[in-house]
């Protein structure tokens, strides 16, 4: 069964040594999205919390697996997780992390959870800018809900987001599936996706593969790049993309479907992907 897959933590989402840290923490979805914010900060707005980033702490954001994050964490600040860290103290990242932290706190309370990877369309009107949430079962609505972890207050200000952060709806976060259906069915313009100088179907595309690895608990960084993905718009199979939007829209009636894809080399993460960041290759 799906919400079982997304039960427990596993691999990258996985606290190892540090389990005991997420033991006995808040159940309220809203504490707990309080706690990633204290905990971690977005290497692009430090400035707006009064700190001045060193560059060698953007190293922090290239961090994938949880439990080595968890290390740098604890190393800094060794009280609890619940405690929050003053701005300059927290674990420096982007999106993805505030997601995957979310979705392994909530994983530990045995509640099924999964990342998504999309576009917030609520930073700038007209835009879905490259973004993560998590998203948990709630069993008493028989529904996923979609969390941003990343807005606080602050964030709030900054972007004047009036959305309920912790029930995003779907036209709010657009999975990168969603995405792109909309700007196939001409509905939205794909030059409208993406983020910095990066923009159009190519990274949408890019978007639902890395939104497949994550729906089978492979929370890459959004800058990983593999398999099938290209800068190369001539080079997209078009017709290959509206079945893989079809599948993420509704992932669990095509969950077995999203299993046995991931077995494909076009999609499943390989022992080394490209830091397109970095402009280097590296173990996943």
């Amino acid at each position: 069964m799906s919400l079982d897959f997304y039960r427990k933590p596993t691999d990258l989402s996985a606290a190892g040594k540090h389990a005991r840290l997420l033991k006995d923490l808040p159940r309220d979805v809203g504490a707990l999205a309080k706690m990633v914010q204290g905990l971690l900060i977005h290497e692009h707005m430090t400035e707006a919390y009064g700190v001045k980033l060193p560059q060698e702490r953007h190293a922090e954001a290239h961090v994938r697996p949880l439990e080595a994050m968890l290390d740098r964490i604890v190393a800094n600040d060794a009280r609890p997780l619940s405690a929050a860290r003053a701005p300059d103290g927290r674990y420096v990242c982007v999106c993805r992390s505030f997601a995957l932290l979310m979705v392994a706190l909530l994983r530990s309370q045995n509640v099924p959870a999964r990342t998504r990877c999309g576009f917030g369309t609520y930073f700038e009107n007209g835009k879905g800018y490259d973004h993560w949430v998590a998203e948990y079962w709630r069993e008493s609505e028989q529904r996923w809900i979609m969390v941003d972890a990343q807005i606080d207050d602050r964030q709030r200000q900054m972007f004047n987001i009036a959305i309920d952060t912790l029930d995003v709806k779907r036209d709010q976060f657009l999975v990168a599936g969603d995405a792109w259906r909309l700007c196939r069915a001409g509905k939205q313009d794909a030059k409208n996706f993406g983020i910095l100088n990066m923009w159009g179907y190519w990274f949408i595309a890019s978007n639902v593969v890395r939104d497949i690895a994550a729906l089978n608990n492979r929370e890459m960084l959004p800058w990983d790049v593999w398999g099938i993905m290209t800068q190369d718009e001539s080079q997209l199979d078009f017709a290959l993309f509206d079945q893989l939007a079809e599948l993420t829209h509704d992932p669990d009636k095509h969950f077995d479907v999203l299993r046995a894809l991931f077995e494909d080399p076009r999609f499943a993460v390989p022992g080394t992907v490209f830091n397109a960041v970095l402009n280097r290759p590296e173990a996943a």
